[in-house]
């Protein structure tokens, strides 16, 4: 892997922060996520919020503590309550609440849905170094596949545009139409590749469906999520060289495998990519136009290639070993931060043993225990939002979000006090949940110095 500390001046300077989503108050399994295998199997079942913001917080405090900047998005206003008027409730909250739940109980479990924890689908992230006009771009995901998330955008790019506030420094466009021949997912289907993350930048936008496509006419068991003209549309207006852009599509047999997005099945970092063998439909060609690119932006492709034998597909899936984050501590040693389920599976554990072995490419393996997240289809990769800024861009955001020793303190003891550690979706239609979720949050406001931020909400 390259070094980014081999190279000086202000670009060299600039650091990934990972941006990890604060797992909101109304977690809970409802199965929502069609194609997502582990979110399907889960539906009705006991959820513990409190635990799974824990679990959320434990792995970002491990990261601060080996020197990789970490901050953290909060979660979006649940329930939201336009959405139930938009679809005719009518009444106070509680009675709005209480026709929902009897309408149908999956309306209210979409109002409630928690799924913006899952911060890599918030928005797709260039960095100033790669857009055209020096600043970094955010485009909100407008999640079209999926009713629970289709509702997220606007609220997503308030939160955005709270947090990176300095109109100098960043742009938060709109969502694209929200429609599923424009589906976006943000970067779960998106990574960038660069000698260090100042350096120039090769972008890959990764694709399921295509917008105008006639299909090959065979029958799929889960459609896919992203679309060519989204990623394409993502990439003009972040106002990106064309000459470091790769689009590539998403293999058909993963997608029906529960490969929803890619970040299920590959991880890109620095100059590293970690795939497996089924995650593309044209894998060689893919790896040619990268190497072209990579050589072009002055770096080479490392590539580790994970094949069927080494791990199946269904074990990729189910452990959920490519969602996982590779990461540099602050002594530049290269790290894979991995669900615990990935040392639980033989196949996995192997593969994951190899590659930290003396001489590897990886110095070491880190495992967290993120069960909550977990169930409900989410593993480390799906919890943060990557985003480089440079000295001058982090000096800009006035919020309270970087991470620290004391705001993880602060904020356990926030989740400590204010979230429940049991939640199935009958107890959503509570409207006492409904006071103790709009308690919390005002003192998140405080927390992170958002004023009256959910307020507006």
């Amino acid at each position: 892997m390259a070094d980014p500390h081999d190279n000086i001046g202000a670009s060299a300077q600039a650091r990934e922060f990972n941006f990890d989503g604060l797992v909101g108050p109304s977690h809970h399994h409802a199965g929502l996520g069609s194609g997502n295998v582990a979110s399907m199997r889960h539906s009705g079942t006991v959820s513990n919020p409190r635990l799974a913001a824990l679990q959320g917080l434990e792995k970002m405090l491990a990261l601060h503590r080996r020197g990789i900047p970490q901050a953290v998005l909060p979660p979006l206003a649940r329930p939201n309550l336009r959405f139930l008027w938009q679809l005719g409730f009518r009444g106070d909250d509680a009675a709005v609440l209480a026709q929902a739940a009897r309408a149908d109980q999956r309306l209210l479990s979409t109002a409630y849905s928690a799924s913006s924890m899952w911060v890599a689908n918030a928005a797709t992230v260039s960095p100033a170094a790669d857009s055209a006009d020096g600043k970094v771009h955010f485009t909100p995901a407008n999640l079209s596949a999926n009713l629970h998330r289709s509702i997220e955008h606007p609220d997503t790019a308030r939160t955005l545009r709270a947090v990176f506030a300095d109109p100098d420094r960043f742009i938060v466009h709109d969502a694209l139409p929200c429609a599923p021949s424009l589906g976006d997912e943000g970067a779960a289907n998106h990574t960038r590749l660069a000698a260090y993350h100042g350096g120039p930048g090769v972008q890959v936008f990764v694709y399921g469906g295509e917008t105008f496509g006639a299909g090959d006419g065979k029958r799929r068991r889960f459609d896919p999520r992203q679309y060519d003209e989204a990623s394409r549309a993502v990439a003009r207006l972040h106002r990106l060289d064309p000459s470091r852009v790769v689009f590539a599509r998403q293999s058909a047999k993963a997608i029906d495998a529960g490969v929803f997005h890619n970040d299920v099945i590959a991880v890109g970092h620095l100059d590293t990519l970690l795939y497996h063998e089924a995650a593309f439909e044209d894998e060689a060609g893919l790896l040619e136009a990268l190497a072209q690119r990579c050589e072009a932006a002055g770096f080479r492709l490392l590539t580790l290639r994970v094949d069927a034998r080494q791990v199946s597909l269904d074990d990729a899936v189910s452990t959920y070993l490519f969602n996982s984050q590779l990461l540099r501590d602050e002594e530049g040693r290269p790290l894979i931060v991995v669900p615990h389920e990935c040392l639980e599976f033989a196949a996995s554990r192997r593969y994951l043993e190899s590659i930290s072995a003396p001489g590897g490419p990886v110095s070491e393996v880190l495992s967290f225990d993120l069960r909550e997240s977990m169930r409900n289809g989410g593993g480390p990769a799906c919890l943060r939002l990557r985003v480089v800024l440079d000295a001058s861009q982090a000096a800009s955001i006035r919020a309270n979000v970087f991470f620290s020793e004391a705001l993880h303190a602060e904020l356990t003891e926030w989740v400590c006090q204010h979230y429940r550690d049991r939640l199935v979706p009958h107890d959503l239609a509570d409207p006492s949940l409904l006071d103790e979720i709009r308690f919390a949050l005002r003192e998140l406001e405080t927390i992170l110095a958002l004023p009256g931020f959910f307020a507006e909400a």
